[in-house]
């Protein structure tokens, strides 16, 4: 435990912990695929039942067209977050006739690129540009591995939280600057230990053979159509899946938000030699992609963890930054849990909003370029081994046992789910103590129960996708809805979606490459 830690601690416990920390404001983004009874991905529009994918405030669609997208309204406890998940689910589940919803994070058996039908949003300049991102990821990265699904958690801390704070650290900066490096302290220390998530709820440990398109890996062979890695927890964050682009060599600090901002603004105009050659259209003067830079706009930059603030209309990431500083964090790490029709737990939450919080007070130093390389070597080093007997990461330039660092993190927990449980009882303790169990005996992960199922069930991936697929199905329609009042509200927010999304395609007064250039200047 820092010094820095433990005074922070000392500090806070001498305040009243529930009026401190009792309103923070958590929020889940769910991405799932849309499946055809035979476990393809569906080739069907998003159904017209849930609204406009582009105007809709709850469900929308990612990269594909059958990517669906559940975003759930800021909460303020964990219960209320995981009904408004459900009920999203349940409305979906609903409006998609015989489809299903695929459980896992990586994807069900595929085709070929053109068969995953990029998303689209009509007719509208904003649409229409953000097809042509999706098509622009698909020429930069490949399609297949954009419908790879995750599932984002959104928290930040009460207000009432932040002048005590300040107070206690003795600082006399605006209140918006202080919070703002705050949050910037948090994002450092998820990149420090963003392992941990990894290792505790990893469950993407196998993957579909078609993924691969013939390729060769390391991984061993469960039956004919399906690959795993012994002792992977998450392919989906490892060389596989969203590591596996062209971005190692693209930094963005998050020393400061002024860096981050500036990071991340030079790289959606710095033009790249490898985008260029892939070109702006094609021979029938067609789009390829948004811009031939670096990134096409900040969206595009794969990241652990993101700082955030709630964009104005038109409005892009860095300069709502700019205006307003930091207001919550966004922790991208996280697979769905095949275990939980949602993709996700209560105690699952409970656990991550104590780490973030945790992340937030330990001391947060400064990343150099030599410990961002080895924080990178050890997410990938758990994604792909993390439940390797005696496997040893990198810290401080020194290697150390993952095991003993992650019981070091989670006991050093202990005291801030203390705190988080003044108003809610004992649960973030006990949530602690779940992980705590996770950590000491790798079988109980998700990723190791998850094989452990494979080999068990003698199914294929696809195959137990689909098992599990329809079990949920019947789980979310067996269950009355218990407030005829949401459904009544989502069926009319689907209606007014499409309305809204008419309306916008009716007031565009310029070009659509005059829009793109005014988006950029």
């Amino acid at each position: 435990m820092s010094d820095v830690y433990a005074r922070r601690l000392r500090e806070l416990q001498q305040r009243d912990c529930k009026s401190l920390f009792g309103g923070g404001m958590r929020g889940i983004e769910r991405e799932c695929l849309r499946i055809a009874a035979d476990g393809r991905i569906a080739q069907t529009p998003h159904p017209e039942a849930l609204g406009s994918a582009l105007t809709h405030k709850f469900i929308t669609t990612d990269y594909s067209e059958a990517l669906v997208e559940f975003v759930t309204p800021p909460q303020p406890s964990t219960w209320e977050v995981m009904q408004c998940l459900f009920d999203l689910h349940q409305f979906a589940v609903e409006g998609m006739g015989d489809e299903l919803l695929w459980p896992f994070s990586m994807p069900c058996g595929l085709t070929t690129e053109s068969s995953i039908r990029l998303a689209q949003y009509g007719d509208s300049n904003v649409g229409r540009m953000k097809t042509l991102y999706r098509m622009g990821l698909g020429n930069r990265y490949g399609r297949f591995m954009q419908v790879i699904s995750g599932l984002h958690l959104n928290y930040s801390l009460p207000e009432y939280f932040w002048p005590v704070y300040q107070e206690l650290e003795g600082s006399t900066d605006d209140a918006g600057d202080f919070r703002s490096a705050a949050y910037m302290s948090l994002v450092r220390n998820v990149r420090r230990f963003d392992w941990l998530i990894l290792y505790l709820f990893g469950a993407s440990p196998a993957v579909c053979k078609s993924f691969l398109k013939g390729s060769e890996t390391s991984l061993e062979q469960l039956d004919e159509s399906t690959v795993f890695g012994p002792y992977a927890t998450s392919l989906r964050m490892s060389g596989l899946g969203y590591q596996n682009t062209s971005q190692s060599a693209l930094h963005v600090s998050a020393n400061s938000l002024d860096e981050y901002v500036r990071d991340l603004s030079a790289a959606i105009k710095s033009p790249d030699a490898q985008w260029q050659a892939l070109g702006l259209r094609d021979n029938n003067g067609e789009r390829l992609q948004l811009n031939t830079n670096r990134l096409q706009i900040e969206n595009e930059y794969y990241s652990s963890v993101r700082p955030k603030r709630v964009a104005r209309t038109g409005e892009r990431p860095t300069k709502a930054l700019r205006r307003g500083g930091v207001e919550y964090v966004e922790l991208r790490v996280l697979d769905v849990s095949p275990f939980d029709p949602v993709g996700i737990n209560q105690a699952e939450i409970r656990f991550v909003e104590t780490y973030l919080a945790y992340c937030m007070l330990q001391d947060s130093p400064p990343i150099s370029i030599d410990e961002a390389a080895e924080n990178k070597a050890n997410q990938a080093a758990v994604a792909e081994y993390g439940r390797k007997p005696g496997l040893k990461l990198q810290r401080n330039g020194a290697e150390v046992s993952m095991q003993d660092w992650a019981l070091e993190l989670l006991e050093d927990m202990q005291p801030v789910a203390a705190m988080l449980d003044c108003s809610v009882g004992e649960e973030y303790q006990q949530s602690l103590a779940i992980q705590l169990a996770v950590a000491r005996d790798p079988e109980l992960t998700p990723s190791a129960r998850m094989l452990a199922e494979l080999h068990e069930s003698g199914l294929s991936f696809v195959e137990y996708g689909l098992k599990v697929a329809g079990a949920n199905r019947d789980y979310f329609l067996a269950q009355a809805p218990e407030h005829n009042v949401r459904r009544t509200a989502l069926t009319e927010e689907a209606a007014a979606s499409l309305l809204r999304q008419a309306d916008i395609e009716k007031s565009d007064t310029v070009t659509f490459d005059e829009y793109i250039q005014r988006y950029y200047s």
